[in-house]
């Protein structure tokens, strides 16, 4: 049974996957470092780790299956799941596939390095209202495309 998993410590788009989940009758697990307000919904779980480094990575990576969906912004959680099968969107709607992944960690890796040096600061731009929207639409195009091959 298709399952989404939301890398929720700082995910924004939190309340778009509940929103889609719940129109396709879909069960949520977050998974965080600490407690958070979830809704009260049977279909939504949170599930809180210890705070050790990539302890909420390994959770998910333990528990995804192929053809689930992760949610996440962090490119490495991103090639670990794509390896167990499993459909990965960032959340500005971004798609991380077989073919992107690659590059995307060459492009984290160089972007690690210019910070280490100083050339870069601050961190990704704010979501906007057009990358919430794409969010939406491209979780509802992931969710339709399993099931279309189920």
């Amino acid at each position: 049974m298709l399952h989404i998993f939301v890398d929720a410590d700082a995910c924004p788009v939190k309340q778009e996957v509940y929103r889609v989940a719940s129109r396709y009758c879909l069960d949520v697990t977050l998974v965080a470092n600490a407690r958070m307000s979830v809704p009260d919904e049977r279909w939504i779980t949170l599930e809180v780790v210890s705070e050790g480094f990539d302890a909420a990575d390994d959770w998910i990576v333990e528990h995804v299956q192929t053809d689930d969906i992760v949610v996440t912004a962090d490119i490495v959680l991103a090639s670990r799941c794509l390896s167990k099968g499993a459909r990965i969107l960032g959340p500005t709607g971004k798609p991380f596939t077989e073919d992107n992944i690659g590059g995307s960690l060459a492009v984290r890796d160089l972007l690690s390095e210019l910070r280490g040096a100083g050339e870069i600061t601050g961190g990704p731009p704010p979501l906007q209202k057009r990358d919430r929207s794409r969010f939406l639409q491209k979780l509802d195009e992931v969710i339709q495309a399993v099931k279309r091959q189920q």
